[in-house]
């Protein structure tokens, strides 16, 4: 497999095995240079790693996980069969078919949400085979190649992963969140059911403006940041 080839400004670094994710946060607390995608292209499971450097205060920069949701929805729309359907779920799961598939997560150089954080990381999997040929005992989980995409392969994946995330960050640096909202709502997952967000419950009625959760419950409405899906660099 050759290696992937990215948009100018954007280079790859092969993990070689190790966890993309880990080591994109410890390239970029080491000063790399953003637009670094870490990537382990494995024959079950594709897995990678953006590098980001923003000049914005941490939650507005947090709408890069939802935006990158939205880059693998579009390469998986330009890919797969057109019957194949792709949804986002707001914590970062990655829906095929209806069966998870894969997910994305967030880390960042702090946690305050009105700092610039000196980094910022979103990391990506996408399952390529199920761990089991017997599906029935993860009914609610999928994987790339058992709903119809075994054309796909990771290298041309990950590169257009790489290339529609770049095109909605131009589209969000020229028009702010306007189209990522109603190009991420359009795919949403789970929109106005019951769902359950570390220790919140209530009905997910949509998104505010920096894409946080608006959340229903019995008493009120909440809204739930994307900076509390934060996780801590590995």
């Amino acid at each position: 497999m050759s290696a992937p080839v990215f948009p100018p400004l954007f280079s790859g670094l092969d993990a070689a095995g190790a966890d993309p994710f880990s080591l994109a946060c410890a390239k970029a607390s080491e000063v790399c240079d953003a637009g670094l995608v870490c990537y382990d292209l494995g024959h079950d499971r594709l897995r990678a790693a953006m590098v980001f450097a923003p000049e914005v205060p941490l939650r507005t920069a947090a709408c890069m996980l939802p935006l990158c949701g939205v880059g693998i929805q579009n390469a998986l729309g330009a890919l797969a069969p057109p019957e194949v359907g792709v949804h986002l779920g707001w914590p970062g799961e990655i829906y095929v078919n209806g069966g998870r598939c894969g997910a994305l997560r967030i880390a960042a150089a702090t946690r305050d949400p009105e700092a610039i954080p000196d980094w910022l990381v979103v990391g990506l999997t996408i399952d390529l085979w199920p761990p089991s040929e017997d599906t029935g005992l993860t009914p609610d989980a999928t994987a790339l190649y058992a709903e119809g995409c075994g054309e796909v392969d990771p290298e041309s994946l990950v590169e257009a992963w790489v290339r529609h995330t770049l095109v909605q960050i131009n589209a969000w640096t020229d028009e702010g969140t306007t189209r990522l909202h109603r190009d991420w709502l359009a795919v949403a997952h789970g929109l106005n059911t019951a769902v359950t967000v570390g220790e919140y419950e209530g009905t997910f009625i949509g998104i505010d403006e920096d894409l946080g959760l608006l959340l229903k419950t019995k008493d009120t409405a909440r809204m739930i940041p994307l900076t509390t899906l934060l996780a801590e660099p590995a």
